[in-house]
This record gives structure tokens, C-alpha cells and sequence, in this order.
């Protein structure tokens, strides 16, 4: 056992063998305690910041449950992929993962009471926005409008939610174990260059591929004269949902962009300094 003890006027380091010297130990002590030496304590190791947040808040052996979430969006990948190979064509790939899809999209919304709570460090503002947006897009229009599920654009969107998911919280997961893979923050501050605009591609045309059968049945649309003395246009409203992405997705997509400068610029300098 080995024990480090400093004092003003002098440095020793003592090495103690436990075989046969243990009655050695308390008269050691009693010195360096004369000399006016503290006690060794024993030093924890350094940990994440995010890591000594999670234990104070009794994260246990699993500081933040973004591991689970990345095994989720695994198996959508996997039941597409299996899909594909059993077909052997991309087209209406969409029923093959519908269920877990929705089911993991959906106990998506338990991240906001995260954010909110202070379980994981995100934005409650940025987290409620992207899984509101998605559920919408699950139940509102691909769910409700059965017409869109064998289009390709819905296809476009599920593949880029996906492996944006599973980069996202694979860059998560090692950053709070210390051990992040210059590989995948590279894949999380890049690939998005490509995934974003393809993911919000997939979103418009779905709801575009929409709008003629929301019109013709009139769906979630409530006209006057009713006892409410209230009107509601799905059609219309779809168009502004629609319409919103123009402002929201620049602002998304640039923000990231010097993100992926600021993170990326950060690393090259210090692997300079290495």
C-alpha cells in the first residue's frame, strides 16, 4: 500500500509492505503526526463534470439514459436493414419498422421531463421543439394519412432520424465515459451536412404527398356554424407547418455549421499541442 505525505520542510514518499509489518504502521503514524504531516487521504479520480452531476442526482452506474435511447434507433436500423435484404427493394421499407417507430418516437416525450428536471443537460426549448415536431409527423400526417406510408419521402425521413440518433447518442454516451472517439465526434459535427436537409426533405414532401387526401376528407378540420362558434382548416394549418420550416431550419442548419467550426478547429489545435 502506498501512501504520499508532504509537510513544508520536507517530501518523503513511504512504502509500506502489509507482509509481516503491520505493527510497523501505527508507529509510522504517530511520527509523522509529531512532525506535523497530515494524513494521506486516499484521491479520487478525475471525472466528467456531466458524470459528477448525474452521481449527485443518483444516476447510479448509468448517469444519463441516452444508452438506451441509442439501442432504440439500433433496432429501427436493424428491422430496415432486414427488411431490405428480405425484399430485396426499398419501397414501402416503412411498414417493417411502423410499430417500434412509433412506440420509440412517442416515449420520446419523456426527454423533455428530463431536460426540465435536470436529468440530462439539454435544452427543454430545442428538446420540446424536435420531439414535438417528429411525434407530429408520426401521428398527425404518416398515421393519419394511410395513403403517404408507401412513399418513398416517408423512407427519406425515418433513414436520417436514424443514423442522426445513433450518432448523436453514441457522441453523448462516450462523452460521459471520457472515452469519445475522434471518429464520432467528427461523424456528429459532419454528417449532418448531408442528414439535416435530407431528413427535412422527407418531412416536407410527406406532408406534401398529405394535403390532397387531408382536403378531399377533410381530415381534423371543423367547420361553421357549430355550438363552438369555432373553425379549424388542417389543410391550411399543414401549409403553415410547412411554411415554418423556412425561418427554422437555417437557423438549425448554420447554427450547426459553427458548431462543427468552434468543436472541430478546437481539436485540430489541440492534437497540434499533443
Amino acid at each position: 500500500m502506498r501512501a504520499s505525505f508532504s509537510c513544508s520542510n520536507m517530501q518523503a514518499e513511504v512504502t509500506e509492505e502489509r507482509l509481516g509489518k503491520d505493527d510497523e504502521a501505527p508507529r509510522r503514524q504517530k511520527q509523522h503526526a509529531r512532525r506535523g504531516c497530515p494524513k494521506a487521504t486516499p484521491t479520487r479520480p478525475k471525472m466528467a463534470p456531466d458524470v459528477i452531476t448525474a452521481e449527485r442526482k443518483g444516476g447510479g452506474d448509468h448517469p444519463d439514459p441516452r444508452w438506451r435511447r441509442r439501442l432504440r434507433w439500433l433496432v429501427i436500423a436493424v428491422g430496415l436493414v432486414r427488411a431490405y435484404l428480405a425484399k430485396g427493394s426499398y419501397h414501402s421499407l416503412y411498414y417493417s419498422i411502423e410499430k417500434p417507430l412509433k412506440f420509440f418516437q412517442t416515449g420520446a416525450l419523456l426527454e423533455i421531463l428530463h431536460c426540465a428536471m435536470g436529468i440530462v443537460p439539454s435544452s427543454v426549448v430545442l428538446t420540446s421543439f424536435q420531439v414535438m415536431s417528429r411525434v407530429f409527423l408520426i401521428w398527425a400526417v404518416t398515421h393519419s394519412v394511410k395513403e403517404v406510408q408507401s412513399e418513398d419521402c416517408v423512407l427519406l425521413f425515418v433513414i436520417a432520424w436514424t443514423i442522426t440518433e445513433i450518432i448523436r447518442y453514441s457522441f453523448y454516451t462516450f462523452s460521459l465515459l471520457n472515452h469519445l472517439p475522434y471518429l464520432i465526434k467528427w461523424a456528429r459535427y459532419t454528417l449532418f451536412i448531408v442528414l439535416y436537409p435530407m431528413g427535412v426533405s422527407g418531412e416536407l414532401l410527406t406532408i406534401y404527398a398529405a394535403l390532397p387526401f387531408v382536403r378531399q376528407a377533410g381530415l381534423y378540420s371543423i367547420s361553421l356554424p357549430n355550438k363552438y362558434n369555432f373553425s379549424f382548416d388542417y389543410y391550411a394549418f399543414l401549409i403553415l407547418v410547412m411554411l415554418s420550416y423556412i425561418p427554422l431550419f437555417p437557423q438549425l442548419y448554420f447554427h450547426m455549421i459553427y458548431q462543427r467550426r468552434k468543436v472541430l478547429s478546437h481539436t485540430e489545435e489541440h492534437k497540434k499541442f499533443e
